[in-house]
């Protein structure tokens, strides 16, 4: 699809063609593949799955200095050319923010939004926002802070290109990381977000980790979800105690067994509350 600056953003459908439209935004490092890995879950729930790659991930054009509010807009086109009008959306880990900042942009076309594992914006007041988490995750953030030449110097040393999303993830991860079907679709989803390279990676950390996200979360007025693992290291139960403080209309999930991964297992249950509000 065209912006209307001109830019391409890769949109992928999956579930039912006709069926209840729900849009999701994907996780960082990820793209339009990523989703939860068995299809037959939109199908049965009759629900529409739109994904997107945001920009500068697989076949969507960069947008350098890019912020997360500005997913808002990308977010706007999709749905004006696919003829959606209202719906909800679902956001995991990175992804979580985008979908909330849709919510605060246009509140008149959401009916619900849901985010699992995702983090609080990096200004957040009163936030230790690296404080339990794993040391990857905050030296990107010490990083990103200092600038994207600093994010690309870091990214050089890391060789992130060569790492898959497996291998970054705690071990307390890997049983779920480990799944045939998780694996399969992460490997997928991974290798098409950095087919061009690894500067829409390297956007998304600065936007998420570097950058205001634009939006206050607390002018947000439509009914939010918020799904969190207590024993995540990658993004800290903190942020979601942090985010569900402040936006009035959120309820708080916390699973005391889960860490990032547990989102998966979150998601059938997660979905259903967006479709039907039960």
């Amino acid at each position: 699809m065209k912006t209307p600056d001109g830019r391409v953003l890769a949109v992928e459908e999956w579930g039912v063609p006709d069926g209840i439209p729900v849009l999701y935004t994907h996780g960082t490092p990820m793209s339009r593949l990523a989703r939860y890995p068995d299809d037959s879950l939109f199908t049965e729930m009759g629900v529409r799955l739109v994904t997107y790659d945001r920009p500068g991930f697989g076949a969507s054009s960069p947008r350098s200095g890019r912020r997360v509010h500005d997913a808002a807009d990308d977010i706007a086109t999709i749905a004006d050319e696919l003829g959606i009008d209202r719906f909800p959306l679902f956001g995991v880990s990175g992804g979580g923010p985008h979908a909330l900042a849709f919510a605060a942009r246009f509140p008149e076309r959401v009916t619900r939004v849901a985010t699992l594992a995702g983090p609080a914006p990096c200004d957040a007041g009163g936030l230790d926002w690296t404080a339990g988490m794993m040391e990857a995750n905050r030296k990107t953030s010490v990083a990103a802070l200092r600038g994207r030449e600093a994010l690309v110097a870091h990214f050089a040393e890391e060789d992130a290109e060569s790492e898959s999303p497996a291998t970054l993830m705690p071990a307390a991860e890997q049983a779920v990381l480990a799944r045939p079907e998780v694996k399969r679709m992460l490997a997928a989803a991974f290798a098409e977000a950095v087919r061009p390279g690894t500067d829409g990676w390297i956007d998304d950390e600065l936007a998420l980790y570097g950058l205001p996200w634009g939006f206050d979360p607390a002018g947000i007025t439509v009914p939010v979800r918020i799904w969190h693992g207590t024993r995540d290291t990658v993004i800290p139960v903190s942020h979601a105690r942090w985010l569900a403080a402040r936006i009035p209309a959120a309820t708080l999930i916390e699973d005391g067994e889960a860490g990032h991964a547990g989102h998966f297992a979150a998601t059938p249950a997660m979905l259903r509350w967006l479709v039907t509000g039960d």
